[in-house]
């Protein structure tokens, strides 16, 4: 055994009615498929050194909860900002949180009071949970391995009638995807399954009811957890801003798509793994990502007094800033974190919602071994890669507005300044 782990969890389901995010609209919750969670894996190398992966069911952590919590930790359990990773599965059946998309709901003072409340209990639940795994190390091993699922289709270039078709006619699908299932197994002395860790690249947005579940993420770990008893399943989302699985909207698809990627997981499993040795860097780096144009009076003013509901609201909130005599920031600090495990893993995690060619070229530029978690530390924004700014449409185009920024899209080198800082981390990583 080469490694110490501890493991922690909490439920999150809100006890209010709290509603529901997501599709930008009321949405009340009505009942539970399954609860919401918390999942907390820390890791401790042979000298001392600790690192601490939190996963949940999210649609989106703010900078404000995002921040709020590192200070928590630090102050309680003295963790430094590198050795924690707050991930969010993007999952659109889970709650509204604080200062996340915070124009984008219709919320009254009411839902206000309610997501303020529940976002600071949530917040004790995941700081209780980081304890139980500080507090209960016991000796493991960390193996790992790789899978492939394939429900996810870029969104951007198969509509989903298009895709269907092209489908049924057994033609290829249009654009990049990133079907790879990445799965580190965490075995204790006995060789029991601890924990298991694993991402895919898609939007969990099958569903669209009101009703809290962990969408195919939340399937996945609840089929995985009963195969396995006693292990907790963690899942990460890793590329998939343009990525979305169709067929969706009905919930047989969405069982049938987690049982998808928990067979991925198992097959995994089932296989000989790699052996993860001992030794653990991290490193941390906020970049400022350049905004492309800041609002000014004369261009919000029209927004304001248009059709939009949501970016009316977003507008009038701009507005009444300049009024204050507020000064916008020209950049927004982007998190971006990277874990090397031994000679055999190096774990990336940036913000925001990360189009699919972000780990496509890490991949590329750092090696088959690399995993990227493209939903990290904080929602941000879309964060297109030059390819996808210069086409843009949603994800690349003027939408910064929907997360409550001071601008309607990044700069054009949005790419280079990530891949940059990408670069810096991993050499301190590795030390080259």
């Amino acid at each position: 055994m080469n490694w110490q782990i501890g493991l922690g969890r909490r439920v999150i389901t809100p006890q209010t009615p709290v509603w529901l995010a997501g599709y930008g609209t009321k949405r009340a919750p009505e009942g539970k498929l399954h609860d919401l969670w918390v999942k907390v894996l820390a890791l401790k190398a042979p000298d001392g050194k600790r690192a601490v992966l939190g996963t949940t069911d999210h649609m989106g952590m703010s900078k404000t909860v995002y921040d709020s919590l590192y200070r928590k930790l630090r102050e309680r359990f003295g963790l430094d900002r590198a050795g924690f990773m707050l991930t969010f599965s993007h999952n659109h059946c889970g709650p509204v949180l604080k200062d996340d998309l915070v124009d984008y709901y219709p919320l009254d003072e009411e839902q206000r009071r309610l997501v303020a409340e529940y976002s600071d209990w949530m917040e004790d639940q995941v700081v209780e949970a980081v304890g139980d795994a500080l507090t209960n190390w016991q000796p493991a091993q960390l193996l790992k391995g790789e899978g492939k699922c394939t429900f996810a289709v870029n969104r951007r270039d198969n509509s989903e009638t298009e895709a269907e078709q092209l489908r049924a006619e057994g033609k290829p699908l249009k654009g990049v995807v990133d079907h790879s299932v990445p799965v580190l197994a965490v075995k204790g002395e006995d060789g029991h399954l601890l924990a298991v860790l694993f991402g895919y690249a898609c939007h969990p947005t099958t569903l669209s009811f009101n009703t809290w579940c962990g969408d195919y993420p939340g399937f996945a770990q609840v089929n995985l957890e009963a195969m396995h008893p006693g292990t907790d399943a963690m899942f990460f989302n890793a590329c998939g801003a343009d990525q979305n699985p169709i067929p969706r909207r009905k919930l047989e698809l969405c069982e049938r798509y987690g049982k998808m990627l928990s067979d991925a997981v198992e097959d995994v499993l089932t296989k000989p793994m790699q052996r993860v040795s001992s030794g653990l860097r991290t490193a941390f780096e906020f970049v400022d990502l350049a905004y492309d144009e800041i609002v000014t009076r004369g261009t919000l003013l029209p927004v304001a007094n248009g059709t939009s509901e949501l970016h009316a609201r977003w507008a009038k909130r701009m507005l009444k800033m300049i009024d204050e005599g507020v000064v916008f920031p020209t950049s927004y600090p982007y998190p971006v974190q990277a874990w090397q495990l031994g000679d055999e893993l190096l774990f990336l995690g940036i913000g925001g919602e990360a189009v699919v060619d972000y780990s496509l070229r890490f991949k590329r530029e750092f090696g088959p071994t690399t995993w990227v978690c493209g939903y990290a530390n904080d929602m941000a924004a879309y964060i297109p890669s030059r390819r996808v700014w210069e086409e843009a449409g949603y994800e690349g185009g003027p939408h910064l507005d929907e997360y409550g920024r001071p601008a309607w899209r990044w700069a054009g080198d949005v790419e280079d300044r990530i891949a940059g800082a990408v670069q810096r981390v991993v050499r301190s990583v590795r030390g080259r």
